[in-house]
């Protein structure tokens, strides 16, 4: 994520009013269209790449160019990526190396607020903006990838008003075609040749993540372990579904953030959706699954709870489904035949 700055030595806009780099260059043109990037806001650029080479001439001279403007150079990327880039960019102290684990964390909200605070901390010590090369870990399992392809398109709404310039790079020779296909349609920039285009493959978030389907879940085809249907008595439900939990196997601290999930879903669902509220509990040696279901129209909202709902003013609530994307894997909200359902996913191990 990164600023803009005027690129010396750079051609004039072409006819189409995009800037190309002149012959030669490794500068990579921070104007799209005649349109500068906004040294205020996000901005979200991709760089599908497929070699060392095309990374290195990309995404160092994306970063030396924010140094040489004293913008703050971030790289938070796998170990082969990062080598390649401190390489391509020198031995600059200046430049912030970031432990992917550290950036990205296991859940998506967590990753956005860990941007955030880092670009506040820059900027409260005079920076103007933060470029970031990243690198985002897609996991091995559909849902994992669902789940960061969500996070790709959800970042251009939750980071809008921070002075960040995001590079993500995606090395098309090891990645599958749907993770490709996912960097297309959530960058509204790519970045090829030295220079960023318009994307015309860019898909507008909202409308990107509402046809997003959820991954099969293969235990939801087993019967429950703990069925209830039309919730009446809460209290009575949270004593079943903890003693349900009780014995399960696995960190304990897993089991418990599990619960405290389920009980402020399924205490959203009887507040706010319409009857009858129906739960679903399945519970296997490496993973917990919930299913609580209602009959009201449900979260239009593509970006719930990947915030606060009322931002840092925590005492107006909202925070249910924040609170449940942090505590589980995997939360996925569906709406269908006039019925709403999230499901919240574990793993134990």
């Amino acid at each position: 994520m990164s600023v803009p700055h005027s690129c010396a030595g750079c051609a004039p806009p072409s006819g189409d009013g995009t800037d190309r780099a002149p012959e030669g260059s490794r500068g990579v043109s921070s104007a799209v269209h005649g349109q500068n990037a906004s040294s205020t806001s996000f901005v979200h650029d991709a760089l599908l790449y497929d070699d060392a080479g095309q990374l290195a001439e990309s995404a160092g001279a994306f970063l030396a160019e924010g140094l040489g403007a004293d913008e703050a150079a971030v790289v938070a990327a796998g170990s082969w990526a990062t080598g390649v880039i401190r390489d391509a960019v020198g031995d600059d102290p200046r430049l912030h190396v970031v432990d992917r684990a550290d950036a990205y964390r296991s859940r998506t909200p967590v990753a956005i607020a860990a941007f955030r605070q880092l670009a506040d901390r820059y900027v409260g010590e005079g920076v103007t903006r933060v470029r970031v090369v990243g690198e985002v870990d897609f996991g091995s399992t559909e849902q994992d990838r669902v789940e960061w392809q969500r996070y790709e398109a959800v970042i251009n709404h939750a980071l809008a008003p921070w002075p960040l310039w995001g590079l993500c790079v995606f090395d098309t020779q090891r990645l599958p075609e749907p993770v490709l296909e996912a960097a297309r349609r959530t960058h509204p920039t790519l970045v090829t040749a030295g220079r960023r285009v318009a994307n015309e493959e860019f898909v507008d978030p909202a409308s990107y993540l509402r046809g997003l389907s959820a991954p099969h879940e293969a235990l939801e085809q087993a019967p429950p372990q703990l069925a209830v249907r039309g919730v009446t008595d809460f209290i009575g439900l949270r004593h079943a579904v903890a003693g349900e939990l009780a014995t399960t196997p696995g960190p304990r601290d897993v089991v418990e953030d599990f619960t405290l999930a389920v009980d402020e879903m399924t205490s959203n669902a009887v507040r706010h959706g319409s009857p009858p509220v129906d739960l679903l509990l399945w519970v296997s040696s490496g993973k917990l699954v919930c299913r609580i279901t209602d009959h009201g129209s449900g979260i239009d909202d593509p970006f719930a709870g990947y915030g606060p709902a009322h931002g840092d003013d925590l005492s107006r609530g909202g925070m249910g489904l924040w609170l449940a994307r942090q505590l589980c894997d995997h939360v996925d909200v569906s709406h269908d035949g006039g019925r709403t359902s999230v499901r919240l996913i574990a793993h134990l191990r």
